[in-house]
């Protein structure tokens, strides 16, 4: 049987043409479908986020769930969580059973299908399908993408670097475009025509894709350490009962909305303290290697502490939007999602400004661990300037929050990338991927950790808020500055 959207007489192109190919601005072709699923995915991802939170503490009146702000807020983070924990079914689905092209052909169907879900089944049914399948599709894609990209260029090609950051601007045009548009059909005709709309958005990004991918190389087909068929039933079974247990736990009232982000949190815990026993009870590491590893457990810590700060963008940052800060415009007052849209802006002017600093500094620029603490710092830091802005209902100047967001984008310009670049670094060579999952998961945490500690935010009383978490941060920041020389003795020359 033929797969779908791969012609029967043209399978995937030979990974020669497709090393050789200079179609799309001097980079292969299948460079631009990997592009335009990854950019219509982050549109309609941070598009439905941008709306999620509102829809769901918003009273019936104004067309959303009224579920109360705390319980909300912890939702949003125990999907955010979910996300990043889905990257490691994805990368396994693509390890073990149908390569890494089709899990993100498969993985962006259930995107799609997800938002189609929030858009036409009311209530909280359509909330909990919806983000379930977004979830699970967005880790599918996430987990992918990037390897993929890396398949079209052969070791030492020059363009590969022009090439990802081709990809990534893809990425930060979807998060800039998918606020705004579907905050204005929200504002416009109400939420589930913005659910509707990101559907619309991943749809276009399939439809190109299901086009393009005869393009890509066939070595993307290629399962790398494919499951026996033999244990397809054990591993199946595994599923069916875990899937029994949650709606058992469900039914009991274990699994409850307010609970969600705590419960995602725990299991970004527990999978992280397992895939780490594993990796240095391995006894295929050498000894440099086993210290690399533990190297990377105070990083893992701070990584997880800037994100339940950084991801509150999605959480306390929208009801500050929504609740404390002056919208209006010129008389016109501006949706709250497009607040979301500032990010992507500072990110794609400020993205190749890093690369440009760091290019310029070569071996002077700052260890990853400097970079970390730094990031880490300066992500409390940017907590602490809420207390500056006016207090009272919907006073707090648009240009002020600007700021503050700036500070976020340096934050993780300093951390976020450098972060996945280090777990490749510090990886044993049997381990490669678990360390990248070891930082996905660290991510996992920080958004779920992000849904938690939201629940304490109060519009009434922000300072002691924005104060202990600001002090947090920044504390883990500094402590990891002054634990530069030890832990970079245990990363034995990584940087």
């Amino acid at each position: 049987m033929n797969d779908p959207g791969i012609s029967p007489t043209g399978p995937h192109a030979d990974a020669d043409q497709v090393h050789h190919d200079h179609r799309f601005f001097g980079q292969p072709l299948s460079l631009a479908h990997l592009f335009g699923v990854e950019m219509w995915e982050r549109f309609s991802f941070y598009g439905m986020q941008g709306i999620l939170l509102i829809y769901l503490y918003y009273s019936a009146a104004d067309g959303g769930l009224g579920i109360p702000e705390g319980v909300a807020t912890g939702i949003v983070g125990a999907y955010g969580g979910l996300v990043y924990l889905s990257t490691v079914i994805g990368a396994w689905f693509a390890d073990r059973l149908i390569g890494a092209e089709r899990t993100l052909y498969y993985s962006a169907w259930l995107v799609m299908l997800g938002h189609i879900a929030l858009a036409v089944i009311p209530d909280v049914l359509g909330v909990g399908i919806g983000l379930v399948l977004v979830a699970l599709g967005s880790g599918g894609v996430k987990a992918n993408a990037t390897a993929l990209v890396g398949s079209l260029y052969e070791r030492g090609d020059q363009r590969r670097e022009a090439g990802f950051s081709l990809f990534y601007m893809g990425i930060n045009i979807g998060a800039l475009l998918g606020p705004l548009l579907t905050g204005f059909a929200q504002e416009e005709w109400g939420f589930h025509v913005g659910f509707g709309l990101a559907a619309v958005g991943m749809a276009a990004g399939l439809i190109q894709y299901t086009f393009g991918r005869r393009d890509l190389p066939a070595e993307t087909q290629h399962v790398p350490n494919p499951l026996p068929r033999r244990q397809y039933p054990l591993y199946a079974l595994i599923v069916v009962a875990a899937l029994l247990g949650i709606v058992a736990l469900v039914v009991v009232d274990v699994i409850t909305a307010d609970r969600l982000s705590a419960i995602v949190a725990w299991l970004s815990l527990a999978a992280a303290v397992v895939v780490f026993a594993i990796i240095v009870s391995s006894g295929k590491i050498s000894v440099v290697e086993r210290q690399r590893v533990w190297a990377f457990v105070p990083m893992f810590v701070a990584s997880a502490v800037f994100w339940s700060l950084y991801q509150q963008q999605f959480t306390v940052v929208t009801v500050y939007s929504d609740q404390r800060l002056d919208r209006t415009i010129g008389g016109w007052e501006m949706p709250v999602s497009w607040v979301q849209s500032i990010n992507p802006v500072y990110i794609i002017v400020l993205s190749g400004v890093f690369a440009a600093l760091w290019t310029k500094l070569g071996d002077r620029q700052p260890s990853a661990v400097v970079k970390f603490g730094l990031g880490t710092a300066i992500m409390g830091v940017a907590f602490w300037l809420f207390l500056l802005m006016p207090e009272g209902e919907n006073t707090a100047p648009l240009l002020g929050l600007a700021a503050i967001l700036l500070f976020f984008t340096v934050a993780e310009l300093l951390l976020s990338p450098v972060g996945l670049s280090l777990s490749t670094k510090l990886a044993p060579e049997r381990f490669g991927a678990q360390m990248v999952a070891l930082f996905y998961l660290s991510i996992a945490l920080g958004t779920a950790m992000s849904g938690e500690l939201a629940q304490y935010y109060d519009p009434d009383d922000e300072a002691p808020f924005f104060t202990w978490v600001g002090l947090v941060a920044v504390m883990v920041g500094v402590v990891l500055l002054l634990c530069k020389r030890p832990v970079e003795r245990l990363m034995n020359g990584v940087r």
